[in-house]
């Protein structure tokens, strides 16, 4: 009897990962060169499990070499091979590796037809889902006669190559492999936390045949309700606590403490698990949370944790990936419960890494929508390279129009005012910038409609500020920046003063005289009208008081609030002596009509009219 030995060398190539499959296989025959091992089982068996270090075995006809030219076969290569003859006896392949894999049973159905002799065989593998891992677990269930144990740490690698390889045959008794993982995934909804994300993040592995298998459906799907369930317990716990025991915990502060930390803890403890997923996959996630409504608050907060902590590690092309992703999640959730300083804080981040301009514009509309929310100091954003401004007013103008383009139904007036004192105090701001050309100024005072101002106060001081600075102007180029004023809007200081002014134009000079003396007709018609000078005062005063603490609102520093609530208490006073210098007028001229009814007979009706003033 004679043993001889037979070296067998298949060469895989998975996914670019050059995996030598080499194993020894023994061989025991008889001088005559009959086999005396009876079972193929046993051979197969001893065979497969000699060589711990190999990740399967593909056994060929061993009696006679033979070649193939180079096949293709969906997402196959077939390069030449050659097996060295070793007397009688073989093993088809068909039996371990093609019985189970209508793929496989197609390719070397093919391979079967040539017969030019080689020397080796070498698969590529140019998209097999989960690597060489999952092709070894793919391997062990086929040498096992369809057998292999199914956890939720090999589920989604095991699915998906079973997809793949088209493991939809019987082997012996067993289910073929796809029937086999589709009912392990019913059970998904009884796994563990940890399961489902061992699973979720094999899944990014296993994308294309995952998300075509529906595979990723069911992990995201158990993951998103998971903890949606534990958000819903922690709402139902704190309201519930809030309402038994706010007195016990107003009365203990560190108790209250804790309870917003563990609060907290309960709504974000899902964070740094999920932070561990790939840019392009956690898109997946998000979207699936944002159709089921999860809080966007919440969702808002671990998108920015997750920027934050990804940044930190990322390197060279990934930092503007990963910001380019996280912007995406962002707009698909409701801008309003998105925090305005975190989006401005990735707007500069934004503005150091080369975004595509799609990108950049979706950050920009989500700040713009917001903008009521914003602080000057939030808007004094310095210029890109290449532009001369100090300030980068192309940004601020993109994100007024952003802001605007809800429309007047949808933004309310109350919001349009807020934006329009803060703009007021950013032209003032950016007025004395020397390379601030005229069109830009024009356009910032104009970017918001005209009912948007009570006042144009602001707008006249930043455009007086402008004139001082740029003394070279134009008469044109002073008349078209003077065209954003509404002489109508400006308070009687404001017209006063540009009577004054020799800096300004003629004509925006009369404009202002004009329209001041249409103002003190329309007040001497009111108390020619008869109103109670007492109620007058009081609404003017009034008037003038919610004037200031709107205006008080808007300034972002608090060192110029004592110089402006002098200013408009001088403001008041001075319009309370006016209103009575006007009442003293009233009362002078109806002592004169009253002498003017006595001394002429009245009408039968008890009526007359009463002469124009001031026409």
């Amino acid at each position: 009897m004679v043993m001889a030995a037979l070296s067998c060398y298949l060469e895989v190539d998975v996914n670019g990962e050059e995996t030598f499959i080499v194993d020894k296989v023994s061989h025991v025959f008889s001088q005559k060169g009959v086999r005396l091992l009876k079972s193929k089982s046993h051979l197969l068996n001893w065979v497969c499990f000699s060589c711990s270090s190999a990740t399967g075995l593909f056994i060929f006809h061993l009696s006679a070499g033979y070649a193939s030219p180079i096949l293709s076969f969906t997402g196959f290569m077939l390069t030449n091979f050659h097996l060295p003859t070793c007397g009688c006896g073989s093993i088809a392949i068909e039996e371990i590796l093609c019985t189970p894999s209508s793929k496989l049973s197609k390719l070397f159905g093919r391979l079967r037809a040539t017969t030019v002799p080689a020397t080796k065989l070498k698969v590529i593998f140019n998209d097999f889902p989960g690597g060489a891992k999952s092709f070894e677990l793919l391997t062990r269930f086929c040498y096992n006669n369809g057998r292999i144990t199914l956890t939720p740490f090999n589920i989604c690698l095991l699915h998906s190559a079973a997809h793949y390889m088209e493991m939809d045959k019987a082997c012996a008794e067993a289910e073929n492999l796809v029937q086999q993982t589709d009912n392990f995934l019913k059970e998904i909804s009884y796994w563990s936390w940890n399961e489902l994300m061992a699973s979720l993040l094999q899944c990014q592995d296993t994308l294309k045949l995952a998300t075509s298998s529906s595979l990723l459906q069911k992990c995201v799907e158990s993951v998103v309700e998971r903890i949606a369930s534990a958000s819903e317990a922690t709402s139902y716990l704190s309201s519930s606590s809030s309402d038994s025991s706010g007195l016990r915990f107003s009365c203990d502060t560190k108790s209250t403490a804790g309870s917003l930390m563990n609060r907290s803890f309960h709504t974000t403890w899902w964070f740094e698990d999920l932070a561990l997923l790939r840019p392009d996959f956690l898109q997946y996630v998000v979207k699936f949370m944002a159709s089921q409504k999860l809080d966007n608050l919440i969702i808002s907060k671990f998108l920015f944790f997750y920027h934050k902590s990804r940044l930190a590690a990322a390197v060279g092309k990934e930092k503007p990936d990963v910001t380019t992703a996280v912007i995406n999640m962002l707009y698909l959730l409701d801008w309003s419960l998105v925090s305005y300083k975190r989006l401005l804080g990735l707007l500069r981040t934004a503005s150091g890494a080369k975004l595509e301009k799609s990108c950049r514009n979706k950050l920009e509309n989500m700040i713009g929508s917001q903008l009521d929310q914003a602080t000057l100091d939030n808007l004094l954003i310095p210029s890109r390279n290449g532009t001369k401004y100090l300030y980068d007013v192309n940004l601020v103008l993109r994100l007024i129009k952003s802001f605007a383009r809800g429309g007047c139904n949808h933004v309310s007036l109350i919001r349009l005012r807020k934006v329009s004192r803060l703009m007021d105090l950013y032209i003032s701001e950016v007025a004395p910038d020397p390379h601030l050309k005229p069109c830009k100024l024009l356009a910032l005072a104009t970017a918001l409609p005209d009912f948007a101002r009570e006042s144009y106060d602001g707008v006249y001081r930043a455009i007086d500020l402008y004139i001082q600075v740029h003394s070279g102007l134009s008469k044109e180029d002073k008349l078209k920046i003077c065209s954003a004023l509404n002489y109508h809007k400006l308070s009687p200081e404001a017209c006063a003063h540009l009577a004054q002014n020799t800096k300004f134009p003629s004509k925006s000079v009369l404009e202002a005289i004009i329209s001041q003396q249409f103002k003190l007709k329309s007040v001497l018609r009111n108390i020619t009208l008869g109103e109670d000078p007492q109620n007058f005062t009081s609404k003017v005063t009034e008037s003038i008081k919610d004037k200031s603490a709107e205006e008080a609102l808007g300034h972002d520093a608090t060192d110029n609030v004592t110089t402006q609530n002098q200013k408009l208490q001088q403001d008041i006073h001075g319009m309370q002596w006016r209103v009575l210098e006007l009442e003293k007028l009233r009362k002078k001229m109806q002592s004169q009509m009253t002498r003017i009814v006595k001394s002429k007979p009245g009408n039968p009706n008890g009526f007359r009219s009463l002469p124009k003033l001031c026409s």
